[in-house]
């Protein structure tokens, strides 16, 4: 009698169950709001060589990952949508039934789905009693096109100023600007509740504002208004009409930053600079300076509602997050638990 055969053992594999362990932890700290999270948005390089002069920059409400921008002077009634994704230019907008444009400087879309496009600079240091702003619909599709533009006649209450920041409120719709020098300084300035093709627009003073400013923009919520200058930029809390300094926000080194946008969500600023072939650059915001919506929908995920500290500190601190790190350790637990059940299996 022949003894018995022991037949070997099939080879164990633990190359799957060990990945699926992995794909959980991974799931539990993307839950967390751990390194698994949401990334923020690339930057992107302007490819269309007819853009060389991009002075303005706004987040389309229409066209998720699409931007407007256009060029300083001696470009001509265009302003063109530009993909994110790619960088290339999806649409170029011509706009008639206005003048010549004489130094087109800023870009906003306002809540009622039309962009206004602001010919506000005045390279001659103030000199001109009037400039103009733009208005047209947002196009629902994004092709080369040409609309009939409306065009505003811009007065300031004190007088001639060089501008170069248009923001539209996304709430009110209400038109603010803001003057690049006054003395060293700048200001910002307060449209009409509705501006008037009849007639001019009278824009007054509502702040000064300690900055060469060079672009703005509002948030989505219109809770925080951002204003930029070359090597420098400052966030506002926007209550009742008028900015609450939060102090600086980082600004990526440019050839000639010129323009500034919040991401659709607003937790992100994009800037622009002037130039061939010129990169937009991402630069995340936090605490405070995030605008309200983000931080209540970061509260929220937190278990606190109101998305301040929950030790009652200042509301744009950090407060810890007990329940994140409870998760993030459990995961890690069983990771090690899974690693070593697959050694002791290995030893057999």
């Amino acid at each position: 009698m022949y003894p018995a055969v022991r037949r070997p053992r099939s080879p164990r594999r633990p190359l799957p169950y060990a990945a699926g362990v992995t794909a959980a932890v991974l799931a539990l700290l993307t839950a967390a709001g751990g390194p698994a999270a949401a990334a923020e948005p690339d930057g992107f390089t302007l490819t269309d060589p007819r853009i060389t002069e991009s002075s303005g920059l706004a987040a389309s409400r229409a066209h998720p990952g699409v931007y407007w921008t256009h060029n300083d002077s001696d470009d001509g009634p265009y302003v063109y949508a530009v993909d994110a994704a790619t960088g290339r230019t999806v649409a170029t907008v011509t706009l008639r039934g206005i003048g010549a444009p004489r130094d087109v400087e800023a870009i906003s879309v306002g809540p009622d789905g039309r962009v206004y496009v602001g010919d506000i600079g005045d390279n001659l240091g103030g000199s001109w009693d009037h400039v103009w702003i733009y208005r047209f619909p947002e196009p629902e599709r994004l092709r080369d096109t040409t609309v009939t533009a409306e065009q505003f006649t811009v007065r300031y209450a004190d007088g001639p100023r060089d501008a170069e920041a248009l923001m539209v409120h996304p709430k009110t719709g209400r038109v603010y600007l803001a003057s690049k020098k006054q003395g060293g300084g700048a200001a910002l300035y307060e449209g009409p509740a509705r501006l008037s093709a009849s007639g001019s627009n009278t824009f007054r003073k509502v702040a000064p504002v300690d900055l060469w400013v060079t672009d703005g923009a509002f948030s989505p919520d219109g809770t925080r208004l951002v204003l930029r200058g070359y090597f420098g930029a400052r966030m506002y809390r926007w209550r009742d009409g008028r900015p609450e300094d939060l102090g600086g926000v980082a600004v990526p080194l440019q050839r000639q930053g010129e323009s500034v946008s919040f991401t659709r969500d607003g937790r992100t600023l994009m800037y622009g600079s002037e130039g061939r072939g010129s990169q937009v650059e991402p630069v995340a915001l936090s605490g405070e300076q995030l605008p309200d919506t983000a931080r209540r929908d970061d509260g929220a995920a937190h278990g606190d509602a109101s998305g301040g500290d929950a030790a009652g500190g200042r509301s744009g601190d950090q407060a810890p997050s007990y329940g994140k790190g409870a998760l993030v350790l459990a995961g890690a637990t069983a990771l090690v638990l899974a690693l070593r059940s697959l050694l002791r299996r290995g030893r057999r």
